[in-house]
């Protein structure tokens, strides 16, 4: 089984997620909380690819993590596969898909 493989049922979870959550701020009367943060989205899925690029490349060229050849795509970002970005990418989807279907922020009082 390849990394592609085991990353692809997480990222179609998020998606599916998502739509979820999507479709329920669009129906008439939804409360302002349930919209998806898009914009809010799109910036901090730059910027944990940007990280995860950094990050995974640093610690695959100390030697810490490695990868069999056999198993991954063969394309990289810096010494990063690119399976490697399919979790932060998940997880920028997943999170606040999973924010804006529980509620979002509520009020203590």
């Amino acid at each position: 089984m390849t990394y592609l493989l085991i990353s692809i049922p997480f990222l179609l979870v998020a998606a599916g997620i998502a739509l979820v959550a999507h479709r329920r701020a669009r129906r008439p009367g939804a409360p302002a909380e349930a919209r998806m943060p898009w914009k809010a989205m799109l910036a901090a899925g730059a910027l944990l690819m940007l990280l995860t690029a950094i990050f995974d490349t640093v610690i695959i060229g100390v030697g810490l993590v490695d990868y069999d050849e056999s198993l991954i795509l063969g394309w990289r970002i810096g010494l990063a596969p690119i399976e490697d970005f399919a979790y932060p990418l998940a997880g920028v989807i997943l999170l606040p898909a999973l924010w804006a279907l529980l509620g979002g922020r509520r009020d203590a009082s």
